[in-house]
């Protein structure tokens, strides 16, 4: 009977999901844009459109045969058409009404958290809310004391708690070598903090499968670096595209990417001094307590630290130093051959194809300030940006598309994490 009913109020949500609902992206459309040939006149057009955050949004500058992905606003929608006409420029309409897309997906998101509470674990069918995520890190720390052990860290502008669990093999062993994972820099990007939430599970609840990566190394992960801003995409529909903290930056605008605030290199290439722009670097190097608390979480493990992985949306890429300068570092061999077993592992499973190479030049801009740079310059020998495949309009994978992204997200993580294993054996 309970199946039955839950059969029916899947209907009455379809049908509730076709109405139309207004909010703030109604009417914007996305686009993909593909060019033969990047150009200096091509990049310099989407430059420009990327300053322009009022009516577009460019998600994803991508180099090779990968779209360049822009969202629209439905006043600017005629003279991007004719922009791209004019240059002779290749397009595909990617969605057609923004708005009716995020709707449907928070009506079934809605649903799902009807159905499907939180009871002690977490699976893959549906998003959690960041007091989630922490009281099932508190849970799996009481169920298995002598392996999991949660560590709270900070706090966020908004005051919530910042926790890192840190799993072991529980051999009580001390000073062994660490893996270092965060999720949840970026606020919209919730597959980050999922993919987080499975690799925790599975180093817990497969021990056997995984002593390898447990015998001689501590796995420490922080699965939302960005609480506030994570749970202020949840609000409603208008709201989940934000991608800042939200301490507030000046007197009309809130946020400053928390990607963007480390003290290396901070506010150089790729990072914004517009308070109110989604790259906005901070008015100072970790001005942004969230930041502050992730610094202090790299330098507490640098010692011991062997990799450094920050989870992100969207690629799909695997990125290495340096993100601030076109180079890369004496290191460059390590970093590639760690990142190419991991595009093998995805690859040869799923035949999703990964990029992967330093992150200035594989993703197509320069990133300064990033924490990637900052936690390899502090002396993790190997440090990386994953950038998860899309999904929906690219930042909103639905809710069914959960389960085969972070089972596959994890065959990447394992394989790179045991060549680190490898490669930086206990000393």
């Amino acid at each position: 009977m309970a199946v039955f009913w839950l059969l029916v109020a899947f209907s009455c949500l379809g049908f509730i999901a076709g109405l139309p609902k207004i909010n703030k992206y109604e009417g914007y459309k996305i686009y993909d844009v593909y060019a033969k040939a990047r150009s200096a006149d091509f990049n310099y057009i989407f430059s420009e459109l990327a300053k322009n955050e009022s009516y577009y949004e460019v998600f994803q500058p991508s180099k090779g045969s990968i779209p360049t992905r822009v969202m629209v606003h439905p006043e600017e929608q005629v003279n991007f058409v004719q922009l791209m006409d004019e240059r002779s420029v290749a397009y595909a309409l990617r969605n057609r009404n923004v708005g009716l897309t995020l709707s449907r997906q928070f009506a079934k998101d809605r649903m799902l958290r009807q159905w499907l509470p939180y009871n002690g674990r977490l699976g893959t069918e549906r998003f959690y809310t960041h007091g989630e995520i922490n009281q099932y890190i508190e849970d799996l720390a009481k169920e298995h004391p002598r392996r999991v052990f949660v560590k709270t860290v900070g706090k966020s502008y908004e005051g919530r708690w910042l926790k890192t669990v840190t799993i072991t093999n529980g051999d009580a062993r001390r000073n062994k070598n660490v893996i270092l994972v965060d999720g949840g820099f970026h606020a919209r990007e919730w597959i980050s903090p999922a993919a987080a939430v499975y690799l925790i599970g599975e180093l817990v609840d497969n021990l056997e499968e995984n002593a390898d990566l447990l015998k001689d190394y501590d796995w420490v992960i922080l699965p939302v670096v960005n609480p506030d801003g994570y749970e202020y995409t949840q609000v409603s529909e208008d709201t989940r595209f934000w991608r800042k903290t939200r301490q507030p930056s000046s007197a009309d605008c809130f946020g400053s990417d928390p990607n963007r605030n480390f003290d290396y290199h901070w506010n150089e290439t790729g990072a914004s001094s517009n308070p109110c722009a989604n790259t906005y670097a901070g008015p100072k190097a970790f001005s942004e307590p969230e930041a502050v608390v992730m610094r202090d979480v790299i330098h507490s493990y640098a010692d011991r630290g062997q990799m450094y992985l920050t989870l992100h949306s969207y690629g799909p890429m695997i990125l290495y130093p340096w993100g601030y300068i076109d180079e890369v570092p004496d290191t460059v061999a390590d970093l590639h051959e760690v990142a190419e077993v991991g595009y093998n592992a995805i690859l040869e499973a799923t035949g999703t194809v990964y990029k992967y190479g330093p992150s200035s030049t594989t993703i197509n801009y320069m990133a300064a300030g990033a924490s990637d740079d900052y936690a390899f310059n502090a002396g993790f020998p190997i440090s990386f940006t994953m950038e998860l495949p899309p999904g929906g309009t690219g930042f909103d994978p639905p809710a069914s598309d959960i389960d085969r992204m972070v089972k596959e997200t994890w065959l990447g993580i394992a394989a790179m994490a045991r060549k680190v294993v490898e490669k930086y054996p206990l000393a």
